[in-house]
């Protein structure tokens, strides 16, 4: 049996400020700014980090309950080296993790968890 597959759609249009746009995700409004417009507002490269870093966090804290280990608190800094002659491109991305509760192999266990994903 086939599984279903689920679609998640987020709609963005310009506003009355060149450079800014408003995004909508289910109920959730919220803006992004061009680098090159007010650039007031996240900017698209730091919304798309996001999803990364949070999904980090989600995943340590579903890997903590499968694995039975305590975790009172996840932080994931994701950091991203770009060239301005080729913004769309990544030179280098660091993540770096900061676990509380778990001892130093139950965080590697949870850290490991991740990267294979």
């Amino acid at each position: 049996m086939a599984e279903t597959p689920r679609i998640d759609t987020v709609r963005s249009r310009t506003t009355a400020v060149r450079g800014r746009a408003l995004n909508q995700a289910r109920h959730h409004h919220f803006v992004v700014d061009a680098q090159t417009g007010p650039a007031e507002a996240l900017l698209p490269v730091e919304v798309f980090l996001a999803g990364i870093s949070a999904c980090g966090v989600h995943l340590l804290e579903r890997f903590a309950d499968e694995f039975g280990i305590r975790l009172q608190g996840a932080e994931v800094t994701i950091s991203a080296t770009r060239l301005p002659s080729a913004p769309q491109r990544f030179e280098k991305l660091e993540l770096a993790f900061a676990l509380a509760g778990p001892s130093e192999a139950e965080a590697r266990r949870l850290v490991e968890a991740y990267q294979g994903r």
